[in-house]
């Protein structure tokens, strides 16, 4: 072992490949740990740069959320919409085609004011509906109202 020492100018012999090394290198700048200022507002810096990144996404998924569910209503309403509209126009033919002998005028007037009776209680309801509908990003909101007040507790 001495006669391999010398050949090395005083440097330990080389490990195999198959041992783990004896202290560990590590090759990055930002490996050694940053103290003081600076090192404390690199790493507020990444918090809050994470703390953003965790709301965006969750905003992200609720404007998805938000944009399938009104896709999907949008189309359950037009469908219904046309389904109804046959319905009803066939009702109304047959109500007006049962009576049209003796009573024509007060089948199409029942007719009439069934129509504006039901269009009364769906613009009720769709007012009903968009008023009590809760705002939009409200998880989002709230998580950026819980990180607000988490930074005043800190001051």
């Amino acid at each position: 072992m001495a006669g391999d020492r010398r050949r090395r100018r005083g440097r330990l012999p080389r490990r195999c490949v198959d041992q783990s090394p004896l202290i560990e290198v590590s090759e990055g700048k930002d490996s050694r740990p940053q103290g003081g200022v600076m090192g404390a507002m690199a790493q507020l810096g990444a918090s809050a740069l994470a703390i953003l990144r965790t709301r965006l996404e969750l905003a992200s998924v609720e404007f998805a959320e938000a944009r399938e569910r009104i896709k999907e209503m949008v189309l359950l309403a037009a469908v219904g919409t046309v389904l109804g509209l046959f319905a009803l126009l066939f009702a109304s033919l047959f109500v007006i085609a049962w009576f049209w002998d003796d009573y024509r005028l007060e089948a199409v007037g029942g007719v009439t004011l069934f129509y504006v009776a039901i269009t009364v209680l769906i613009f009720a309801r769709l007012r009903k509906i968009s008023r009590d509908a809760p705002a939009p990003f409200a998880a989002t909101l709230e998580e950026l109202e819980n990180d607000a007040a988490a930074l005043r507790r800190r001051r």
